[in-house]
């Protein structure tokens, strides 16, 4: 027996997809609905489904954000309305996506795929290969969402400071304190705006906009001064790409 999750806003969305289940009922057992990213991350977390039907579009935090905050993602089906990025990162990576509205005939054909893909197809890489297609929308490069102990924190892009290479993790500085995110370096180069930060160093990124000055320091490499009095280690290959952003 397959352990799911309903995550959505709508109590109507919901409720169809109570309802569709109805003809899997021996295969397919409903834990727990929720109606936000916030509900939906703590029962995954304490129920460990093995598969989860999300909405992407949720107030608070999105279906994507929530999911960036699982440690071990489960085999996701989307139920939702979506822009072209997210269309690209469901149809490469996610056990299937459901147009909303959708028929009954389509969330058959959704659930009998995952029924016939074997659990090594259905891991925690794939939907980690997802969030990062989708990150690629706008819509997702505005904030970054962070775990804090047991709470969620939504940062504003604009608010980041620096970002700062943390072993497994990227220590993501706010004038609030630093927080940590389960991502790479090489992720938020690749999704946040080259116009706004630009990676100075192999363990930092800088916001341009807190920069005040570049201090000389030692052979060819700088110091990026912040408006926080941060003091930002730039190397030769970072202080090129400063210049070229600065116009310098």
């Amino acid at each position: 027996m397959k352990r799911a999750l309903i995550i959505d806003d709508e109590p109507l969305a919901r409720m169809v997809v109570l309802e569709y289940l109805q003809d899997f009922k021996d295969q397919i057992e409903v834990l727990q609905e929720c109606g936000d990213g916030f509900e939906g991350l703590k029962a995954i977390q304490q129920l460990q489904p093995d598969l989860v039907f999300l909405d992407v579009q949720m107030p608070k935090i999105n279906g994507f954000e929530m999911l960036e905050l699982v440690d071990t993602p489960p085999a996701v089906i989307f139920a939702t309305a979506f822009d072209e990025y997210a269309i690209k990162a469901f149809e490469a990576h996610a056990v299937d996506y459901l147009l909303k509205p959708f028929s009954k005939e389509r969330f058959h054909k959704a659930i009998e795929k995952y029924l016939a893909i074997s659990p090594a197809n259905t891991t925690t890489k794939n939907t980690e290969t997802l969030l990062e297609a989708a990150a690629q929308s706008p819509a997702q490069n505005e904030r970054i969402v962070v775990k804090t102990g047991t709470k969620v924190k939504i940062i504003a892009v604009q608010d980041v400071e620096y970002l700062q290479a943390d072993d497994d993790y990227v220590s993501v500085v706010t004038a609030e304190g630093a927080f940590l995110k389960n991502k790479t370096m090489a992720f938020f180069e690749k999704t946040l705006d080259p116009g706004q930060f630009v990676r100075v160093h192999r363990s930092y990124m800088v916001a341009i906009s807190q920069i005040t000055r570049l201090d000389p320091y030692e052979k060819d490499s700088h110091l990026a001064i912040l408006k926080s009095g941060a003091k930002i280690p730039v190397s030769k290959t970072g202080y090129v790409k400063l210049k070229q952003v600065l116009g310098i």
